[in-house]
Parts: C-alpha cells; structure tokens; sequence
C-alpha cells in the first residue's frame, strides 16, 4: 500500500472515530437492512425479454420498503413480461461483480450493473478499479448485445457520512463517475449518470425522503429517482435485431 492511500485510511480512520456514536448506530442500521432485504428476480411464464441484473446492495434493493420497490423490481412492475435474474449481493465491489458474472451460463437481451459505491467507500485504488469495470464489461457483453452501468450517485451526499469524510466521498464518487463513463464509451456500453452537485441532487435537498433510515442506503423513493433516470438516459433500450 503507498503512503498516499495508508494517510487516506488513517484519515478515513480518524474521522469515524470522532463520530462513532452516531456512525455505530447507522452501521447497525444498516446491517439490519442488508440483513432483510432479498434481491428482486421475476419469471413469468411467458417472457418477452431477458434481463440480468448483477451488482452491490443497490442491486439487490437494500433500504427500499419491499423488493418491488428497488430498480428490478420497478422495471418488472412496468414490464410483467420481462424475466429478471438477480445475483446483485450485498458488499459487492467490483471485482465481486466480476464473479457474479463469470458464472453465468446464459444469454440475455441486456445486463444492468448497478456497482461502484463500495469500491469508493472502502477504498479501491483508481487502476483496479478501472480494471475490474473493464473486466465485468467485457464479461457482461459476452452475455447480453446491452450492457448498462449504473453506479452510486455522490456517496458523499448520504447523511451517513460527516466532514471530513463526506468530502473525501465526494471525490471519490466523481472519480468513480470519470472511469466508468470512459470505460463506457470506450467500450460501447451504456453509462447512467446518477452523479449531480449538491444543489440539484435530490438525495442532498431531500435526505430523509430519498435516503433510507441507515443514512447510507435509497429509500424507496430514491429507487424511484433511479428508475426514473434509468428509463430517462435510455438504458432499457434494446439493441436492434440482427
């Protein structure tokens, strides 16, 4: 680990341990919620279409009211003839991501990556990070003709997170957002921009409504946000037939 990153962690460190009363109550806070959520997967009988969602614990819904509230399960309440597949967990970094992939076995007409707050919350260095987006893309594309990445907004929005800490979330957050729209464009997948400054954010005018109890996670009216924007920035357009 170089000295940069170990002063980071110390900093990181020494922030929390300044506010640990309050971040140890949203910790188990947000455990409970990872502990009750269930990722959201829906086979009709019939189906249209074939979606696989992979990911971290925006994937799987965490912080939303029940699973139909989190993006999987709005796609399938607007479209009940799409089958979903769901291997989104919780915790999931990137390169989590990239063994969620390397499993699977089928096609599909499009793969949703909802990843990338615990790679800037726990730290990921920017050249693994890039690397392992790369690598899931690349992964994702042998599966589906439609990738779409769908990162974190600005992780340093959520009440979770206090100054000094927030800001270096926020840097991280927009880091993150630079990577993965070049790592899109390089490589013809879709990118969902969630990132906005704190002025237009909804998650930072609006943060008891748009953040669930823990501070950290959605709530369900923050999937809705996402989902909103999902369909807005065109990611659940298919590709043309061949």
């Amino acid at each position: 680990m170089n000295k940069t990153r170990l002063l980071t962690l110390f900093a990181v460190a020494g922030a929390i341990a300044a506010t640990t009363g309050c971040v140890g109550s949203r910790i188990a806070a947000s455990q409970k919620l990872a502990e009750q959520a269930e990722p959201f997967s829906a086979r009709p009988e019939q189906h249209e279409r074939r979606i696989l969602v992979v990911g971290d614990s925006t994937g799987v819904g965490t912080g939303a009211a029940r699973p139909e509230d989190s993006v999987a399960g709005r796609i399938s309440s607007d479209h009940p003839t799409w089958l979903i597949d769901n291997r989104a967990a919780n915790g999931a970094k990137f390169e989590d991501v990239v063994g969620q992939l390397e499993v699977v076995q089928k096609r599909y007409d499009l793969v949703l990556v909802l990843a990338g707050g615990n790679d800037v919350i726990r730290l990921t260095s920017a050249d693994k990070l890039r690397r392992d987006i790369s690598r899931a893309v690349q992964l994702a594309q042998g599966h589906a003709p439609v990738v779409v990445l769908m990162p974190s907004g600005n992780v340093g929005h959520a009440p979770f997170f206090f100054p000094p800490v927030s800001w270096l979330m926020s840097d991280r957050s927009k880091a993150l957002h630079v990577t993965m729209q070049q790592v899109a464009s390089e490589s013809g997948a879709r990118y969902v921009r969630l990132l906005e400054p704190p002025e237009t954010d909804p998650f930072a005018l609006e943060p008891k409504t748009m953040n669930a109890e823990d501070g950290l996670h959605p709530s369900s009216k923050g999937y809705a946000q996402w989902y909103s924007e999902l369909v807005k920035q065109g990611g659940l357009v298919f590709a043309p037939a061949q």
